[in-house]
């Protein structure tokens, strides 16, 4: 099982908006390529001074190889979508996690 996880610091004037676009429309895209089964969608407990408030967006799938066809055919125009609706608004860092057996 690989974890997609995308960890988002959203400005908090526009975090109202992003979490409504995120829930019907973002993760939905993201859902639909067919690459992922499941998601989470969480936000980060804790305090921060910079005027963002943190999330995590968790996708997993079953393969390597699928996260390379995402990351090849879906992700470049899923992820210009989200820029294009927030630009300057946020920052993103995004990483893969492998199951521990």
């Amino acid at each position: 099982m690989i974890l997609y996880n995308i960890t988002v610091n959203i400005e908090k004037q526009v975090e109202q908006e992003w979490i409504l676009w995120m829930k019907e429309v973002h993760i939905p895209d993201v859902l639909a390529t067919g690459i992922f089964h499941e998601n989470k969608f969480y936000k980060l407990l804790h305090e921060t001074d910079d005027g963002t408030v943190n999330y995590s967006i968790q996708y997993f799938t079953d393969s390597m190889e699928k996260i390379s066809e995402y990351n090849s055919t879906y992700g470049p125009k899923l992820q210009s979508d989200f820029k294009a609706k927030f630009e300057d608004k946020y920052v993103v860092f995004r990483s893969l996690l492998e199951i521990v057996k």
